[in-house]
């Protein structure tokens, strides 16, 4: 017989954690305290462990018809306009990690989670519902909501992001970390972005402070533009309307072929980004933390909803071999505390040595990646992309 399980946060990694949970039998209650359920921003990038989740949580196929397939990842020298290095996303690519890396809309990654969710009748979605707080009773747990409501069920899944509740009940360690990096994101049409940058690929432009990504969505009828400068933002900022120059003042010193792409962008918004260290802190007997919840990371890895969904993965596999809940989240964090702490930690250093150094710092970085074979980026991104997300100590 399943258990009841509450679930902080209707975002995508609180909907594959219902998806995952409600395929092994038990009743989730997705707690979500905005108006409605959906995703703000714009691409995503899917790496193969990513599709090794969804196929575990039965939305393989729905997944895959919405992605793009991508030729490469591109490093690009921001300053000097040319290629440093390429990693081939082909058959040899696909036949190494057993699946493809692809690039989808968050809103359309979103909305396979809530299908599958809403045709499933062991889950329940309530909007405006914030959890705030919890009390654990030792056979239950209670929740309390923003309105006063309590609701009782076997246990309690923080999935409610950067600014989690749960979280700071359970690790009890303040405020995110504001990295100084602001981002800035837009969505054009595919036939506003310049030909000669019409790339299927994810492509990075790697600059002094500073980086550009873009690649193709939605079927190839949107481009995602992503641009970044490490402005030392004191204050951490969501959703932001800003104009034009505002994005222009990163991006003066970098190649002019690089800034026109800059132009082609509209409805520009701001993000501060931010994370948090890494916690061994992620259960309180039947509470256990998920997804950003549980380890926040900044972007330059890609793999914040992947790690996202390979927590609901895990979560699933413990609280089905297990009925004894308190110890199946434990056995879940200490599988998934090690590996999602080294890409928070590679997060930052990426940004730090690949992403936006300057000088030599920057011409040893193309000198070294420039020499890598294929072959030699497979073997590097084998830890990661050949996870199904029930891995335990990364090797």
């Amino acid at each position: 017989m399943g258990q009841h399980i509450l679930i902080a946060g209707g975002g995508i990694g609180g909907l594959a954690a219902a998806v995952g949970l409600a395929g092994k039998g038990h009743r989730c209650t997705v707690l979500e305290k905005s108006r409605q359920l959906g995703e703000i921003g714009a691409g995503i990038q899917l790496g193969p462990n990513a599709f090794h989740a969804f196929d575990y949580l039965g939305v393989g196929d729905a997944a895959r018809k919405m992605a793009v397939y991508i030729d490469a990842l591109r490093l690009m020298d921001a300053l000097a306009g040319e290629e440093i290095t390429r990693i081939p996303l082909d058959e040899k690519f696909r036949s190494r990690f057993g699946n493809p890396y692809a690039v989808v809309h968050r809103g359309e990654l979103h909305r396979v989670f809530l299908d599958a969710c809403t045709a499933s009748d062991q889950v329940t979605l309530r909007t405006e519902a914030e959890v705030r707080d919890y009390e654990n009773h030792g056979d239950h747990v209670v929740v309390a909501l923003a309105d006063g409501e309590r609701i009782s069920g076997d246990a309690l899944i923080g999935a409610d992001g950067l600014w989690s509740n749960v979280r700071g009940r359970v690790a009890g360690d303040g405020p995110p970390r504001v990295s100084g990096h602001t981002t800035y994101r837009s969505v054009i049409p595919v036939t506003d972005m310049p030909e000669d940058l019409r790339w299927n690929a994810a492509t990075l432009w790697a600059g002094p402070r500073c980086h550009i990504v873009h690649y193709p969505l939605s079927g190839w009828k949107l481009f995602n533009l992503v641009v970044t400068y490490h402005n030392d933002a004191p204050e951490p900022v969501a959703g932001k309307p800003v104009g034009i120059d505002e994005v222009r003042r990163g991006f003066e010193h970098v190649h002019p072929h690089i800034r026109q792409v800059i132009e082609c962008g509209r409805d520009w918004k701001l993000w501060v980004l931010c994370d948090r260290d890494p916690t061994l802190d992620w259960t309180d007997d039947r509470v256990a933390l998920l997804g950003d919840a549980a380890h926040p990371m900044l972007q330059y890895f890609a793999q914040g909803a992947c790690m996202a969904m390979e927590d609901a993965v895990c979560l699933a596999t413990e609280l089905d071999n297990d009925a004894d809940i308190p110890s199946a989240l434990k056995r879940y964090a200490e599988r998934r505390r090690l590996r999602t702490a080294r890409v928070q930690l590679q997060s930052r250093a990426i940004g730090e040595h690949i992403y936006h150094p300057d000088g030599a710092h920057a011409a040893l970085r193309n000198a070294v990646m420039r020499e890598k074979t294929a072959e030699d980026w497979y073997d590097i991104i084998a830890w990661l992309y050949g996870s199904t997300g029930l891995d335990g100590v990364p090797a």
